[in-house]
């Protein structure tokens, strides 16, 4: 054991001293490439005193990085995470003047600008030294991951161990539905999901509610409970206001809702952890969770994440540039699309590439690194949502060259999540999952000229702009960039607090549309509508691009309406999955008629049309790869689960719905705590007493 001890110090040892001889020369490197940049006094040196100039210079700023970084990213914690991303840079040149100060006789001299430069190439140098002496070196690495382990466990006073019951990590792929999943493992993008396929893990699609987007799959996911979230938007007319799913306080709201309606924190409450989120899943620890980001101060413990990353400058260098390589990337590839003329598109400028860049790397690199440090620590539930390929999607397509490169990157954090969890203090479950899929198609208004709200202004006789405005992005990412900057995320009054005139309120969620009237206080009838506009239903019914209006009759319920003056009443006996429903395939006259329960469910429920041949609907927002209604590939995600635990569904059928889901989890989660047996149904134990 002593032996072992000594041979790991000496290798830690010869380590440290390759880093640092790697440092000074590039130090001494930089210092002939850069004219502001010197390490000799004015009247010169010989090159021996310039060579020790330069080791005390990597030295000091070595173990100023070590030593002081970390404060200083406490310190600017609540500094918006964009802006410390910027500040990376400054604060590392800072700490880099501050290390020529410490070099005996003054030789070290750089001006802030040069040592900006300087210091982000000598912490990339060192971090890319670092890692791969330790990659070389599984051992060494083996050793790491174990200290840091007992470590972490220690200061929460355990002693854990891999004779712990199992913990599980949750990996939500946002937006991958099943199929594309299928292809990316077929083409080679995603090695590690094929590995885990052959191996270890079996997949099964399920499907979502009718409202196929993140905030309602998740809720139902981590809360047990989406009831009344008809849509990634809506308009609650008893209060006036626009809930909105990636909105904070709308966030918090339907939480609060959920865990009102179950009785029950969430999923993760039990020693859990919440990364990435739009909610918390009733973890305790908590980071980028935006049902919390609107808190300020200490109380939002969401930002801690931020630290936990950053606090390492070789992380945050790394990270910063990146960043600034994404948004490069994302800028070359849509004006190489747009000089191509490739046909579906739609915009990519202004904000939108460092959105992406924010989603595909900052995102990215904090959650995966918050979830390695959950499993280090032995925590016993972790869900985590990375969001980088749905971000994509949505301006690329499901199916482009930009998505699947997205996909292979996100494969690496998996491997490495996976490396990790060889070396946790506990034996780790994991649980590949996603919230929905993306379905391809020209966006509404790009195909037809026109947006919703316009068809709905003319089918009631109001006066339409003749200048198109633009419908609002439903991508998380948004928000998430919002939140990191302390911006607001709550839109203009008037997108969230609508005048309550006789004008509609129309939103848009992907290819779902909804039409609230405002001055009406309750939900309204067919009948009411047709007297007040006679010519909107079947306007909207017979338009090409939308495949089927929910409306609630005064005399029959719930109607379905299609073209041609096609209906279905959906509280009729008999089959129901035909008339306008019968192209979204079998169960979806129930996920219709679920919705039609719901207490906020808008005047009119709008699906744009589906194309079965080709999977095509038309977004209403201004995306070519959509979500958030019915129609193709986005109601189906996918479960990627260990084979040693029980099937999501015991007799084989369907798992339809995100609340089913959250029951299925919680089997699972209940398998890892107890004896490794399959849990049945409860009438299946009921048959078992009997027998």
């Amino acid at each position: 054991m002593v032996e072992g001890r000594l041979r790991a110090a000496g290798s830690a040892l010869l380590r440290v001293i390759v880093v640092w001889a790697v440092s000074t020369v590039t130090m001494l490197v930089l210092a002939g490439l850069l004219p502001d940049f010197q390490l000799q006094s004015d009247d010169g040196d010989s090159p021996t005193r310039i060579a020790v100039t330069a080791a005390w210079g990597a030295g000091a700023f070595g173990l100023l990085s070590a030593l002081v970084w970390p404060v200083l990213v406490r310190a600017l914690l609540l500094v918006p995470a964009l802006v410390l991303g910027v500040l990376v840079f400054f604060l590392n040149g800072s700490l880099l003047l501050i290390a020529l100060r410490l070099i005996p006789d003054g030789r070290g001299e750089a001006d802030v600008e040069t040592a900006v430069v300087v210091a982000a190439v000598m912490s990339a140098v060192a971090s890319t030294t670092s890692t791969a002496l330790a990659v070389r070196d599984d051992n060494a690495y083996r050793r790491r991951l174990a200290r840091l382990a007992h470590r972490r466990r220690r200061r929460r006073g355990e002693d854990g161990g891999r004779s712990d019951p199992p913990g599980t990590v949750f990996l939500q792929l946002d937006g991958v539905g099943h199929e594309m999943l299928l292809h990316a493992v077929a083409r080679g993008l995603m090695p590690t999901v094929a590995r885990l396929l052959s191996r270890s893990h079996r997949l099964t699609p399920w499907r979502t509610d009718w409202s196929s987007q993140t905030g309602a799959s998740q809720l139902g996911i981590l809360h047990g409970s989406n009831h009344d979230v008809p849509a990634f938007r809506w308009y609650e007319k008893d209060t006036g206001d626009v809930m909105v799913c990636n909105r904070p306080t709308s966030a918090a709201e339907l939480q609060r809702r959920a865990i009102m309606r179950t009785g029950d924190g969430g999923l993760l409450t039990v020693d859990g952890a919440s990364r990435g989120n739009l909610f918390s899943g009733g973890a305790d620890q908590l980071a980028l969770v935006l049902s919390v980001a609107a808190r300020r101060g200490r109380a939002n413990r969401s930002r801690a994440g931020y630290f936990a990353y950053f606090s390492d400058p070789a992380n945050a260098v790394r990270t910063a540039l990146s960043f600034v390589a994404e948004a490069g990337r994302e800028i070359f590839q849509s004006t190489r699309s747009r000089l191509r003329g490739d046909r579906p598109r739609v915009g990519r400028g202004g904000l939108y590439p460092f959105i992406r860049a924010f989603a595909t790397v900052v995102e990215r690199d904090v959650v995966v690194a918050a979830v390695m440090g959950d499993m280090l620590a032995g925590r016993a539930a972790v869900y985590a949502d990375l969001v980088a390929y749905d971000e994509v999607a949505h301006h690329s397509g499901p199916r482009s060259r930009d998505a699947e490169k997205v996909l292979e990157r996100l494969d690496r954090s998996l491997e490495l999540i996976v490396k990790v969890a060889e070396h946790a203090a506990r034996t780790y479950r994991i649980v590949l999952l996603s919230d929905h899929g993306q379905s391809p198609g020209e966006s509404f208004h790009s195909q037809y000229g026109l947006r919703l709200k316009d068809l709905v202004r003319a089918g009631c006789g109001l006066p339409v702009s003749r200048r198109a405005g633009r419908t609002h992005s439903g991508a998380e990412a948004r928000a998430a960039v919002l939140a990191a900057l302390h911006r607001p995320v709550e839109g203009a009054k008037e997108e969230t607090h609508p005048a309550r005139g006789s004008d509609p309120v129309v939103l848009a969620s992907g290819n779902l549309g909804l039409i609230s009237f405002p001055d009406v206080p309750q939900r309204m009838t067919r009948e009411q509508i047709e007297r007040r506009h006679p010519a909107l239903l079947s306007t909207l019914a017979n338009h090409p691009g939308i495949g089927f209006l929910l409306v609630r009759s005064a005399e029959h319920g719930p109607l379905v309406l299609g073209a041609h003056g096609a209906e279905l009443r959906l509280d009729e006996e008999g089959p129901a999955d035909r008339g306008p429903l019968a192209a979204f395939g079998p169960g979806t006259a129930d996920l219709v008629r679920r919705t039609d329960a719901f207490p906020h469910v808008a005047d009119i429920m709008v699906n744009s049309s589906y194309d079965p041949r080709t999977g095509d609907v038309h977004a209403f927002e201004e995306q070519i790869g959509s979500h958030g209604g019915l129609g193709g590939e986005q109601a189906r995600p996918f479960l990627l689960w260990p084979a040693e635990l029980s099937e999501p569904v015991p007799d084989g059928g369907e798992l339809v719905g995100a609340e089913r889901l959250h029951r299925v989890l919680r089997r699972w989660l209940r398998e890892s705590d107890g004896p490794q047996v399959p849990l049945g149904t409860v009438e299946d134990q009921g048959k078992s007493a009997a027998a």
